[in-house]
């Protein structure tokens, strides 16, 4: 019966975001996952995620308790950057905002189905993750019509995960060359996401605050996509409207930590350096003045995308918990703990009884030694992979490790499954999962076995999710 029920409802679903490729290795088993992980995406689409928090009656438009009458300001500009900004904008305008310009900027194949709904707005597709001069000239003009707006005016600001590179506006004496490499070395070393923003707030005119600086003091409302562990505003697109707790000493800290000083660009490392010193301003504090015009929302998250998970597994018979939304680490370590948790469901029913599903989300990272193609939930699923092949009780465990954005890493894959056969169909094939996994080349790896999720984009970036599916007997 708790197949049927699976089957009866992946069957009803023909707008399943994931490619039906992933079916061929196991389709009575996969096709049972594939709602769960479709519920989660659902959760968290951001045209509907607007339309959930804002409210526009008339000239009145009301976030959560928080009440603005648009007729008290004479202009209206609207914003948007990131990679759910172009469905974020849609819906301002679909819910009664008539803006009197602004700019939306997501990333390259991103841009919206209907470019005309969202006149009269400028578009623009530009870099991602590492920003390019489509994202410098946008910036420069969302930077102008924050510069020009008055007390009189309002801004709405659409943000959303991808916003630091998609809004990359260099610091004076910088240059687009010296941001992309430095941005390339950070992504590279394994640092985390607040570790990688605190040097790009620094090299910038607009991030970790400077933009509400820029703005001041027209009303800025900030409507966010939160694709950072804890929902931290100052790190979510690097925080353009938030008080910057980094400092310049933590910036330059971070360059230490990982050895970088040797590869970044001069004209990188003398900023830094001489905001270290004392002789550049810091980014605006929380006790700022500046920033007692701008007022944040959380619109959707991780854990909105965790729970509707949960909520679908119950529904079609697994047992089901949200573990925790504060995933961190290197991705090959996780899944260690991944299969370990499946494991202990296997062998003593615990935390939860077969069927089960646990669900965790936040964002690992990968330490590259090797000249591979992935990211970090391919490189987690085939490490997961190699740990289910040496461990007994494997049979019944799924691994996912998904990407809410539809893009792990610099690929179009969303991430990938791993149950206890992988390696051996992988070994079929003349594929070495170690040796792949060294090289962190868990792209061809995952797409050869068909082992791969593909979702193509999914305009939405709430960070990343991971499944234990213990399935029934």
């Amino acid at each position: 019966m708790f197949a049927e029920v699976f089957l009866c409802r992946y069957n009803q679903n023909a707008m399943s975001h994931f490619h039906p490729d992933i079916l061929l290795p196991d389709p009575s088993r996969r096709a049972r996952i594939l709602p769960v992980l479709d519920a989660a995406l659902d959760a968290v689409e951001p045209g509907a995620a607007v339309r959930r928090t804002v409210h526009c009656r008339g000239d009145s438009l009301q976030v959560g308790e928080f009440v603005l009458q648009l007729d008290d300001f004479r202009r209206v500009f609207l914003l948007a950057f990131g990679k759910a900004a172009a469905p974020m904008a849609q819906a301002m305008i679909e819910l009664g905002v008539q803006p009197d310009g602004g700019v939306v900027i997501t990333n390259h194949g991103n841009g919206p189905r209907q470019p005309a709904l969202l006149a009269p707005l400028a578009v623009v597709e530009a870099g991602h993750p590492t920003p390019d001069a489509a994202g410098v000239a946008a910036a420069r003009r969302v930077a102008a019509i924050a510069e020009a707006a008055t007390a009189d005016d309002l801004i709405i600001a659409l943000v959303s995960g991808g916003g630091s590179a998609l809004l990359t506006l260099p610091a004076p004496g910088l240059s687009l060359a010296d941001v992309q490499k430095t941005t390339t070395a950070l992504l590279a070393c394994g640092a985390s996401i607040d570790e990688i923003n605190a040097v790009r707030k620094h090299l910038s005119q607009v991030k970790g605050g400077q933009l509400a600086r820029l703005a001041a003091p027209a009303q800025t409302l900030v409507l966010a996509l939160s694709d950072v562990v804890g929902n931290p505003l100052h790190v979510i697109a690097s925080g353009p409207f938030a008080p910057d707790p980094s400092t310049w000493d933590e910036a330059w800290a971070v360059i230490e930590k990982y050895h970088l000083a040797a590869d970044l660009p001069e004209a990188a490392r003398r900023r830094l350096l001489a905001g270290k010193a004392g002789r550049i301003p810091d980014t605006p504090k929380p006790c700022a003045p500046l920033f007692q015009g701008v007022h944040h929302t959380i619109v959707a998250d991780n854990v909105r995308a965790a729970d509707a998970a949960a909520a679908a597994a119950t529904a079609v018979g697994f047992n089901a918990a949200v573990l925790s939304a504060f995933i961190q680490g290197e991705a090959q370590e996780v899944a260690q703990v991944l299969v370990g948790l499946g494991r202990e469901i296997v062998a003593r029913q615990r935390p939860l009884a077969p069927p089960a599903c646990l669900i965790l989300g936040g964002e690992t990272t990968v330490t590259l030694r090797g000249p591979g193609k992935g990211g970090r939930n391919q490189e987690m699923a085939l490490a997961a992979a190699l740990a289910l092949a040496r461990a007994p009780e494997a049979g019944p465990i799924i691994i996912a490790a998904l990407a809410t954005d539809g893009g792990d890493g610099p690929t179009n894959a969303a991430g990938g499954l791993a149950d206890a056969s992988s390696v051996a169909r992988g070994a079929a094939l003349g594929l070495d999962a170690q040796r792949h996994l060294r090289q962190h080349n868990s792209y061809p790896w995952l797409q050869a076995i068909h082992d791969q999720l593909i979702t193509g984009p999914t305009h939405t970036n709430v960070n990343d999710l991971c499944f234990v599916f213990v399935m029934p007997g």
